[in-house]
């Protein structure tokens, strides 16, 4: 999930474990497939590119999706820039 500096102290109150809603962001200028993350009443970042354009239209059909989520090891971040994982094994993709 792609977060940023903008979204750290919200992601950093969010329990270990959580429900997240990703919502269609059709309003976002730089990816006009992109789905939001909101978790905890806050938005906390956006899907990557490649995932949003694969499952923007079933989201976009249904208005938004829950999703488990789980903030992710601090090694993860270091490694990768992760922060929190996503189980979009129940999303449809197109």
């Amino acid at each position: 999930m792609a977060a940023g500096p903008a979204y750290a102290e919200h992601i950093n109150r969010l329990p270990s474990k959580f429900t997240a809603t990703l919502r269609p962001d059709a309003d976002n200028s730089v990816n006009f497939t992109a789905i939001s993350v909101w978790a905890g009443g806050s938005k906390v970042g956006y899907l990557p590119a490649d995932l949003s354009h694969a499952y923007y239209s079933s989201i976009k059909t249904a208005g938004e999706v829950e999703c488990e989520g789980r903030r992710a090891p601090v090694s993860a971040h270091e490694d990768t820039g992760v922060d929190l994982l996503l189980d979009l094994s129940g999303v449809r993709r197109e």
